[in-house]
């Protein structure tokens, strides 16, 4: 059976659950990183040192590292982040390592080659620019919002939305993120941010084109819910359509996927009261946008609504094997 090869695209904890369900199924993985975290422990490391962030790589290493006694251990020490200490407090020992890498080694993706074979990872991670390039949202009132952390966490005009996003200098693709979407079988984008962790991607030059050219299967994960400042108000149809803009195509995705699952009802009332909502889904404007709409039980189980990585694993892999056995339906 030959291995099907998936390049999953965003940042953050939307690449970790997607890699975290997909690195125990018959697959090869390339995880595709967006590469303009500007907050927390990241952000800081950016502005003091001058590399590119390490964050969203270090989670998507975390979430490709077996779940093996030998490096479980490794793994949880990447994650790892400071409570306290002068200078210490609120970084994550895994963007330190990063950076202590970057500075031995002289560059980023050197850094990240090496810590993958030191956690001996199942995949392959791969900043998607080693440009420093800072992401920019213009609002409807032409205001201008600079930087990821400064959109991601905008509290104010939050009834103003954003127009559109772009990167500032302009960055250029790392080479081999553009080998590994045109020999991809599958490419994943979603769940996570759209405007802070999925669309910077495509703001890179020549990915966006790299995608529209691919014969792979373009799988759109649907969030779960809206995030106020970002996509307040968002239907299912709002998220495919944005990823088609940013693609610069009219062509419709092949997958957009959704959950099915009902949401607890204390949940619910608890994200409401941060004005977050279940994203709605609307079967008939998605029919011009996606071949088909994909609708599973996603949810995982605890006090946050998110998706269950390994229902997700299992609803992408038979999409993949419905394509491969010549199943493949028509657009609804």
């Amino acid at each position: 059976m030959n291995r099907k090869k998936i390049v999953v695209i965003g940042g953050g904890t939307g690449n970790h659950t997607t890699l975290s369900g997909l690195k125990d199924q018959e697959c090869d993985l390339t995880a595709v990183v967006a590469m303009t975290d500007s907050g927390g422990s990241s952000g800081r490391l950016r502005d003091e040192l001058g590399h590119l962030p390490p964050g969203d790589v270090r989670q998507c290493l975390v979430a490709l590292a077996p779940d093996d006694r030998s490096t479980a251990l490794l793994a949880r020490l990447f994650d790892y982040r400071f409570n306290a200490g002068n200078g210490l407090l609120g970084h994550s020992f895994g963007n330190l390592f990063l950076t202590a890498l970057t500075e031995i080694t002289g560059n980023t993706a050197t850094a990240i080659s090496e810590a993958s074979r030191m956690l001996a990872i199942k995949g392959t991670v791969l900043p998607v620019t080693l440009t420093k390039s800072t992401l920019v949202a213009r609002l409807e009132d032409g205001t201008e919002v600079v930087g990821e952390a400064n959109i991601d966490q905008r509290s104010e005009n939050l009834d103003v939305t954003i127009d559109y996003i772009y990167l500032e200098p302009k960055a250029y693709a790392y080479p081999p993120v553009l080998e590994a979407i045109e020999g991809a079988d599958a490419l994943v984008m979603g769940p996570g941010d759209i405007y802070t962790s999925i669309i910077p991607n495509l703001l890179v030059e020549d990915v966006a084109q790299a995608i529209r050219s691919s014969n792979a299967t373009k799988i759109c994960v649907c969030n779960l819910m809206t995030k106020p400042g970002e996509s307040d108000g968002f239907k299912s149809s709002d998220f495919a359509n944005l990823l088609r803009e940013y693609l610069g195509t009219t062509e419709p995705l092949d997958y957009l996927v959704v959950n099915s699952a009902p949401y607890q009802e204390r949940l619910l009332q608890r994200y409401a009261a941060q004005d977050q909502f279940p994203v709605t889904l609307d079967l008939e404007a998605c029919a011009d946008l996606v071949g088909q709409v994909v609708q599973a039980p996603l949810l995982s189980a605890g006090v946050y609504i998110r998706h269950d990585p390994y229902a997700l694993a299992r609803t992408i892999m038979g999409l993949l094997n419905s394509v491969r056995a010549g199943r493949r339906s028509v657009r609804a």
